[in-house]
């Protein structure tokens, strides 16, 4: 069974609140044919969006694939945080990299968020960016770690957008009991991603970009020029990007054994009125600081926008409402009584150290993915990374790439029940509090 088939029907997006809230792009035609390009990118994503346009922007010609729809999968599903550094927080890079390289994936983390922000007003893009998200904790010991945290941050890098909550201040930025303070960092935010996804295709295509949609994409085959199969259709371009993220399937054995699909779910509350102020006082977004986060947000209707729980096969839940509920009211009980309208599911994708998987699998073929639920900034950044190495400046796509992404263990047959019994335990230690 193929991601893309087993829980969505071919060429819709999911039932979520950020389809229901867009205005989306006409059906573009699937490919037929043989066409050639100086660019063939699969998957049309944040990745693959942005690597097309800024190609395009440099007069390369691109032809991009996608399965399903723009947008389709965990660009168009997501949180909607765009965070600060890396997936993984610097006192972390800085024990497995050294103080250096760490310093270097924290500017290019910033530079990643500055791009999302420049991309959005450069073409008009409204995708309801917010500043502000928190990261709260469950006990006292957790808040000192994140007042430590935004300590470290203004002592080794400068960065001074972070605000320390003690637990009056966390109560009343976040009235939940569950929580016993945080930290608020206004360098971050939040936003509709489903509208920037097309927003960036809108002006991919303005640029001269081709976009074929519900165009599966079935081989690769190395060389010079290289060439993309499809059932009905045959690229030949002089560089490939893949830009599949969960969705790659068996396309490509090695980015599969160092990345791993796993599912996340979302709700929407019916519009909360004047009971907005007993979930957030401030437009900002919250993560905690389980290891299967909860992160959620207001909408611009008012809604609460939840995200938690996980599964690790390729079926989502038949009921995802309840799914999220559980985890929600554990945060909010006192929304008990209030209506789900909107849930839904996405695949995005890991990696065993949650840092992305940038590589060349050959000299013209270049992958992005893993970006392990930090993917807003960092996918749209590692698009303009890979358009830039293809251009030969490939000085930040060579970073990257050398984060450390090994292989998990057991090979393809023994890689996902391994996955199931290490994600239970994790969830077993946020369940009991250790």
């Amino acid at each position: 069974m193929n991601l893309l088939d087993a829980n969505d029907r071919p060429g819709a997006y999911p039932g979520s609140w950020y389809a229901a809230t867009v205005d989306p792009l006409p059906p573009l035609p699937p490919l037929r044919g043989e066409v050639t390009a100086d660019v063939c990118i699969i998957g049309a994503g944040f990745t693959g969006l942005s690597a097309a346009l800024h190609l395009a922007e440099a007069g390369l010609k691109v032809v991009l694939l996608e399965a399903q729809r723009v947008g389709f999968g965990a660009s168009g599903r997501n949180g909607g945080q765009l965070g600060s550094g890396q997936r993984q927080d610097q006192e972390v890079l800085e024990k497995m990299l050294g103080r250096d390289d760490a310093a270097l994936y924290w500017r290019l983390g910033e530079e990643a968020k500055d791009l999302v922000r420049s991309l959005m007003t450069r073409h008009n893009i409204d995708a309801a960016y917010r500043p502000g998200v928190a990261w709260t904790g469950f006990s006292d010991s957790e808040t000192a770690h994140l007042h430590h945290y935004a300590e470290f941050l203004e002592d080794r890098y400068g960065y001074t957008e972070v605000e320390t909550l003690d637990a009056a201040a966390c109560h009343a930025l976040c009235p939940s009991p569950a929580y016993k303070g945080g930290i608020l960092d206004m360098g971050a935010g939040h936003l509709h991603p489903l509208r920037l996804a097309l927003g960036l295709a809108r002006a991919a295509t303005a640029a001269g970009v081709t976009i074929h949609e519900e165009t599966r994409v079935t081989g690769l085959t190395e060389g010079r020029p290289a060439t993309v199969q499809t059932a009905q259709a045959k690229v030949t371009a002089e560089h490939v990007i893949l830009a599949c993220n969960g969705y790659l399937g068996g396309l490509e054995p090695r980015v599969a054994t160092r990345v791993m699909p796993i599912n996340n779910f979302v709700a929407a509350t019916e519009p909360l009125g004047p009971r907005t102020a007993e979930v957030l006082t401030r437009d900002v977004a919250v993560a905690d600081t389980k290891f299967v986060v909860n992160y959620f947000r207001l909408s611009e209707d008012g809604r609460l926008l939840f995200g938690g729980g996980e599964s690790y096969g390729y079926r989502f839940p038949t009921d995802i409402a309840a799914k999220v509920r559980k985890p929600m009211l554990e945060i909010f009980p006192h929304l008990r009584d209030v209506k789900i309208t909107h849930a839904w599911g996405g695949t995005l994708a890991i990696t065993m150290k949650r840092l992305p998987h940038l590589a060349r699998l050959a000299p013209n073929m270049l992958t992005a993915s893993g970006y392990s639920g930090h993917g807003v900034g960092t996918a749209v950044h590692s698009g303009l990374l890979a358009a830039k190495a293809i251009q030969g400046e490939a000085e930040g796509f060579d970073a990257m790439s050398r984060l450390p992404t090994p292989r998990f263990p057991g090979g393809p047959a023994m890689r996902h029940p391994l996955l199931i019994l290490a994600m239970t335990w994790f969830s077993l230690r946020d369940r009991l509090g250790i």
